[in-house]
């Protein structure tokens, strides 16, 4: 008599695949409310939401389609959850990641967030539950940084990018935020400025507050004050609200050299000063900016900035977290990269 089951030939018995209704029993919500953290997180409440995706955690639970390819190891993936894919830091990043896991035969399945911790948090449970080989994440947080450090599942490797935790919880990679905002004060003093000024973002943010700390620092050894303008959100139009206030100390002489913490800022703040007829940059005010990203290359007015190699981070990144799926037992570290100064028009006139 043949072995195997009836009608199989094989011999094993099928395993049942955990539901959406097994999520929802185990976490006490309706099915919908699964379906919507899925796919809607944002409708979700935050308790609701931290609940079910505790669930599908634990019952491995793999959504339909792509996501079951992925589970049954047909796929090598990792999976890269980036903070702005309307910067070309993030591009960068993302090019970086997918370098190294072709030369490794795998592929990047990418997310952008928006640097929404909900959409964070509902992105990493998901690449959790698809079983990719690693997750890169990045952030700037530290907030963030702990709640997904403790919403993750151990056993698959987690990289954080653009951000410096502990080194022995996970693998991170980062930049000398501290010396870029030295390398930005100093070239402001080396051209001559002495009445600087510096518009920063929320300081709660680990980069931001370490390029402040650096710029400040260099200042201060060269015993020149400034003048600080924070913004609420590190994008052009806060710039551009901070360069309208500052446009008068400008135009008064009170100002003569900017730095901004981010390029989207740099531009927003020198768009606001050339709407002053009397101000000419940089023979009246220089400006810096940080990242070395399309607004600071592509625009009217090519900014001097602080160049961050994302093409770089996001390589580091990928290869900690191949070295970790190759080796569960190896020690985490952190990678810091070097800024460098890039100088263009807005502090050195070319003529």
């Amino acid at each position: 008599m043949a072995e195997g089951g009836a009608g199989t030939g094989t011999g094993r018995r099928a395993v049942r695949r955990t539901s959406i209704a097994d999520v929802a029993r185990l976490a006490g919500v309706s099915q919908g409310t699964v379906s919507n953290v899925l796919n809607h997180p944002d409708r979700v409440s935050g308790d609701t939401l931290a609940r079910v995706q505790e669930a599908i955690a634990l019952l491995d639970f793999v959504p339909h389609g792509p996501a079951r390819s992925l589970a049954a190891g047909s796929t090598r993936a990792l999976g890269l959850i980036l903070s702005d894919l309307t910067n070309s830091l993030f591009v960068d990043i993302g090019r970086g990641v997918e370098r190294v896991a072709w030369e490794r035969q795998a592929f990047v399945l990418i997310a952008n967030t928006d640097s929404d911790l909900a959409r964070e948090r509902q992105y990493l449970a998901t690449f959790d539950a698809s079983q990719t080989l690693a997750t890169l994440v990045t952030i700037n947080d530290a907030s963030h940084y702990q709640t997904l450090v403790d919403q993750h599942r151990p056993g698959r490797p987690l990289v954080f990018l653009n951000y410096r935790g502990p080194a022995v919880s996970h693998c991170t990679v980062d930049m000398d935020n501290r010396q870029g905002g030295r390398l930005a004060a100093r070239h402001l003093l080396e051209t001559g400025r002495r009445r600087l000024a510096l518009v920063s973002g929320p300081m709660m943010l680990q980069p931001v507050a370490e390029r402040v700390e650096g710029f400040a620092a260099e200042a201060a050894a060269a015993g020149v004050a400034y003048f600080h303008e924070e913004v609420a959100d590190l994008d052009r139009s806060h710039g551009f609200q901070a360069g309208l206030a500052l446009r008068a100390r400008v135009e008064a002489g009170e100002i003569d050299g900017i730095f901004a913490v981010a390029d989207l800022v740099a531009a927003g703040v020198a768009q606001a000063l050339a709407t002053s007829p009397s101000i000419e940059i940089p023979r009246d005010v220089g400006i810096v900016g940080y990242d070395d990203n399309r607004a600071a290359w592509d625009s009217p007015m090519p900014l001097t900035t602080i160049r961050q190699p994302g093409d770089s981070m996001g390589a580091a990144g990928a290869e900690l977290a191949f070295e970790e799926i190759e080796d569960p037992a190896h020690l985490h570290r952190s990678v810091t990269l070097e800024p460098e100064l890039v100088v263009r028009r807005s502090t050195v006139d070319p003529g």
